[in-house]
């Protein structure tokens, strides 16, 4: 659902928890024409580009996933006027159409990731482009925690 889905993940988030989802936003950096480990998409995205990396969180504090997001440093401020609410807020304040384009799933392991949702590996993790009347406007990756099993089940083949 969440890894597949075309809807808003911190909306399925907040459903899943019954608490608010809510951003903490690591960093904002200009990176310019810079591919920046990107998955290749990034090149898409109109530049000089901007990166912004945050957490999602439930509003008791529990990480839920972890987000960078690729934009177009001349129209970021256009499209994420409150840059602490999730990004699909924002839009849908603005009522923007968007059209949700996944390109890859993911599987694999990071310690940096075991220490920051304080639960081990396997992470499950997706990229996928937001296209705004025919243009890409974001390229989105994102992680999430294996704490969701709590609220999905253990993951079982």
């Amino acid at each position: 659902m969440l890894l597949l889905g075309d809807g808003s993940p911190t909306r399925h988030l907040q459903l899943l928890t019954g608490e608010p989802t809510e951003v903490d936003v690591i960093d904002m950096s200009l990176i310019g024409m810079d591919l920046d480990d990107a998955p290749e998409l990034i090149e898409v995205v109109p530049g000089p580009r901007l990166r912004r990396q945050v957490w999602l969180r439930t509003a008791s504090g529990q990480r839920l996933a972890y987000a960078t997001s690729w934009w177009e440093a001349s129209h970021v401020d256009e499209y994420l006027q409150n840059r602490h609410l999730p990004i699909w807020s924002s839009l849908a304040q603005l009522r923007t159409e968007l059209y949700r384009d996944i390109q890859g799933v993911y599987q694999g392991y990071s310690s940096t990731l075991e220490a920051a949702f304080d639960y081990p590996g396997p992470f499950w993790g997706r990229h996928y482009l937001f296209w705004h009347h025919g243009q890409p406007l974001t390229l989105i990756y994102e992680v999430f925690s294996p704490y969701l099993a709590k609220y999905l089940g253990p993951p079982e083949l």
